[in-house]
């Protein structure tokens, strides 16, 4: 499963429509709305969790994985130590923010967030990149 910060995870894209998907991979295992009315969907067999925004007519635009064949930039990700892990990212700026016995390690360039417990991955977060003037820069459809 390749991650591609920025862009999205193998061939899902930010920006997709639920049918753009829904040819892809089939119906989800489940879906419902959050508090924001958001459709999320779950993929039990690639533990993938994907948000769809009600406010961008519901495109594509945060992913969830678990999923131990996660790799960004040909590197596994789930289940690698937390600080090696970022060592040997390109990406240089991290926020911290714990709790209770997780951790949050937030790159904002990349939207990226890998959290962690007990020192190792166990979840990573993909959000669309905001550009400057505060839209969304989608990756899939027109510009």
């Amino acid at each position: 499963m390749y991650v591609n910060p920025k862009n999205g995870i193998d061939d899902l894209l930010f920006g997709m429509n639920q049918a753009d998907v829904r040819s892809r991979y089939g119906e989800p295992n489940k879906s419902f709305l959050d508090e924001e009315e958001n459709s999320i969907w779950v993929y039990n067999a690639l533990q993938l969790r994907l948000t769809f925004y009600a406010d961008e007519q519901f495109r594509l635009g945060y992913m969830i994985t678990s999923n131990p064949a996660a790799e960004v930039l040909q590197q596994k990700v789930i289940g690698q130590a937390i600080q090696e892990l970022k060592a040997s990212l390109p990406f240089k700026s991290w926020e911290q923010e714990d709790f209770d016995t997780t951790e949050n390690h937030f790159n904002e360039s990349n939207w990226l967030i890998l959290q962690a417990e007990f020192g190792r991955v166990i979840r990573l977060e993909l959000g669309a990149i905001i550009k400057d003037d505060e839209s969304f820069d989608w990756k899939f459809g027109p510009k």
